[in-house]
């Protein structure tokens, strides 16, 4: 039987015949095998966040023809992911192993303010995206080009400094790891320490949450209303879309000018995309609103293990989006093939038949000649 007291630092004393491993400020540590084990799975995803999203960087710099709005955005997501990758997640590591902070109070804000910040980075972009995939395909309305996405990168940066910068100075709790493997938020009783922690996570993660779902349904909705025109103007329909779409046994349409499964591909990507950020976030976002506000969760002996569990899969983010690419979008694939070195390439690439690039704001109506997509 332990017994704790109620300080701040609830320093409990286990019985010696007690079996759970508590440690001097009464947490469950997790056995070492199981740490060191976490531990090598996280420089396993730091490695491959890192070199994913750092070929979906060179493509972009590189190939002046992938440097459209939607290709720098995507850049940019990856980019904050590698910062992500290379300035937080080494040290979560070491904490996990030696269940200790060993490089200062102050660099614990610092590195608190560096999580907030590429994350709030990354949520930017793929709040970004998803109001852009709506216009283009609900509204209509194609008004992202390159130029106006760098000033909206650029926007989205200092958005992001100034969310971030707070826990630097010292305006909500950030305490040194003794109850997570990382800086996190505290619990704290102060109404401004809280309204800012909850600014936080609401900009982080509810509203863009909202937005994105927003977008998404409403997008779906539209995709779902295009195919029954699309089906019920058949006959305009040409073979090869017929084909696309299953809709064998019709008769042979007139040619049409659109290749339907670009637009409803590239939603699918980015949705896609969407769920991996939802699955790996709302653990965090609960997590957090919980240490800051409940006592009984922050100080409780299963917080170190729960924490480790939602910071781990928040991080497991900047590993699934470089997967995704390589996943969805054959020109990265193709990309990947070239910056892989000679040696390691087993089958010869095949040229591909080339497709004419759809521009996604185009307008199809359906009438006797053509059809709606």
């Amino acid at each position: 039987m332990s017994v704790c007291n109620s300080s701040m630092l609830e320093i409990c004393i286990a019985h010696p015949s007690n079996t759970s491993r508590l440690s001097a400020v009464g947490f469950i540590m997790m056995p070492i095998t199981l740490r060191i084990f976490v531990a090598v799975i996280m420089i396993f995803m730091i490695a491959v966040g890192f070199l994913g999203n750092s070929i979906v960087c060179l493509i972009v710099y590189q190939k002046p023809a992938m440097r459209s709005a939607i290709n720098l955005l995507l850049a940019t997501l990856a980019f904050s992911d590698i910062m992500l990758s290379v300035l937080c997640m080494p040290f979560t590591a070491v904490t996990i192993i030696t269940v200790d902070w060993h490089f200062g109070f102050y660099f614990c804000r610092i590195s608190a303010m560096l999580y907030w910040f590429f994350v709030l980075e990354g949520v930017s972009i793929l709040l970004i995206i998803s109001v852009d995939r709506f216009l283009i395909i609900v509204q209509r309305q194609d008004k992202l080009n390159p130029q106006r996405a760098k000033i909206m990168i650029t926007a989205s940066w200092l958005i992001s400094f100034c969310m971030s910068f707070p826990s630097v100075v010292g305006w909500t709790v950030v305490e040194v790891p003794a109850r997570a493997p990382q800086c996190v938020l505290g619990y704290t009783e102060s109404l401004a320490h809280r309204a800012y922690a909850v600014l936080l996570v609401v900009v982080v993660f509810f509203i863009p949450f909202t937005v994105m779902l927003y977008s998404y349904l409403c997008i779906l909705n539209t995709v779902r209303h295009n195919a029954v025109r699309i089906h019920n103007h058949a006959d305009s329909l040409c073979l090869n879309q017929v084909n696309k779409l299953g809709l064998m046994g019709l008769q042979r349409p007139h040619q049409m000018n659109v290749d339907v499964s670009f637009k409803t591909r590239a939603f699918t990507t980015i949705l896609i995309l969407f769920i991996g950020f939802s699955v790996c976030w709302l653990p965090h976002t609960v997590v957090s609103l919980l240490s800051v506000f409940s006592h009984s969760f922050y100080y409780s002996s299963s917080f170190y293990i729960v924490s480790t569990c939602v910071l781990w899969l928040s991080y497991l983010k900047t590993v699934f989006n470089p997967i995704i690419y390589c996943w969805r979008i054959k020109k990265f694939r193709q990309a990947c093939l070239e910056f892989m070195p000679k040696t390691f390439k087993i089958l010869p690439i095949v040229p591909g038949r080339a497709r004419r690039r759809v521009r996604p704001s185009t307008i199809y109506v359906c009438n006797e000649h053509q059809s709606a997509v």
